[in-house]
């Protein structure tokens, strides 16, 4: 086949793929409302960042004199982006047709739009506050930090819970697509999958991070660890959408840590104030405050690979 036959098929293949796309409408948004954009969200993100560790990220050089003008700035640019990717997923939820008429046919989603950015605002007092106190638990809790600026500067633990807590504020306000594109970000950098709908406490600590997963359903207490490979998930996933809405993640309470590897599931599963939950081991049902919760270690079985000459002799085996 030369170029010219290549391009003479190339009609017939758009109809065939056309077909397709309009036979199967779980895989097309077409003659609906516009989508939020999820690069919009994502450059939210990174001012945000800048908003909640000022002088770490974007612009240098803030000084106590200068950092009022470059919060104003952030204000203004994340309040125009936030309210426009708002009432792209309020309209999203309505479920309108048609670009032209939007504007008379969802004013209400304007106006609640409006009123979820401004209420967003108002709580990034408090969420930074709780982002201070994981901050100091990422510090105090791992010996390799040499200061805090190193934990804001490159911990994925950190990160992925200021995305989280951010997007939790917006899954509160109900508003559709926007908070799960957040979470999904930072675990796409991180490795760290925490669903928007989780509630996490005071001084959470997520150390290494890669391969954790925490359910929507999931609450976390104040002062808990959690290292890498840990799943605080649901029983009985194939049940599925029948599940919606329902408890089916853990729950962790104070002063708990969870060591690498642990699988915790169920909704009616409480993890108590104090317990210690080791590594590799899976749980589905609760454990009292102050338990210790470990494996059987494996049987290790050692066998002399050296040849019979060699046994008494000091045989040194180098690789790399």
């Amino acid at each position: 086949m030369d170029r010219n036959q290549l391009n003479q098929r190339m009609p017939a293949v758009v109809d065939t793929l056309v077909q397709s796309v309009l036979a199967d409408t779980r895989m097309q948004h077409l003659n609906r409302v516009l989508l939020p954009s999820r690069e919009s969200i994502i450059e939210c993100i990174g001012r945000l960042r800048q908003l909640v560790f000022p002088g770490y990220f974007g612009k240098q050089a803030l000084t106590r004199e200068n950092v009022t003008f470059r919060i104003g700035e952030l204000v203004l640019e994340l309040s125009d982006s936030l309210y426009e990717q708002v009432r792209c997923c309020l309209r999203y939820r309505q479920q309108l047709p048609g670009a032209e008429t939007d504007g008379e046919l969802c004013e209400q989603c304007d106006h609640d739009a409006a009123q979820i950015v401004a209420d967003f605002f108002d709580r990034i007092p408090a969420v930074r506050d709780l982002l201070g106190s994981d901050l100091q638990a990422h510090f105090q809790g791992d010996p390799a930090a040499q200061s805090t600026d190193e934990t804001i500067y490159s911990y994925p633990g950190l990160f992925a819970i200021f995305v989280q807590r951010m997007a939790h504020e917006f899954y509160k306000a109900q508003v559709p697509l926007l908070p799960r594109i957040m979470t999904e970000y930072a675990h796409s950098l991180t490795g760290i999958d925490i669903h928007p709908g989780a509630k996490l406490g005071r001084s959470l600590f997520i150390d290494h991070g890669t391969g954790v997963v925490i359910g929507e359903t999931t609450e976390i207490g104040e002062n808990v660890k959690i290292y890498q490979g840990v799943t605080l998930g649901a029983l009985a996933p194939a049940f599925g959408q029948l599940l919606r809405g329902h408890k089916r993640h853990p729950t962790i309470e104070d002063d708990v840590t969870i060591y690498a590897g642990a699988t915790i599931l169920g909704g009616d599963t409480v993890i108590g104030k104090g317990a210690l939950i080791g590594g590799n081991v899976f749980i589905t049902s609760s454990v009292p405050p102050l338990n210790q919760v470990s494996a059987e270690p494996p049987k290790l079985k050692y066998r002399d690979r050296r040849p019979k000459s060699a046994k008494g002799m000091e045989v040194l085996d180098f690789q790399i």
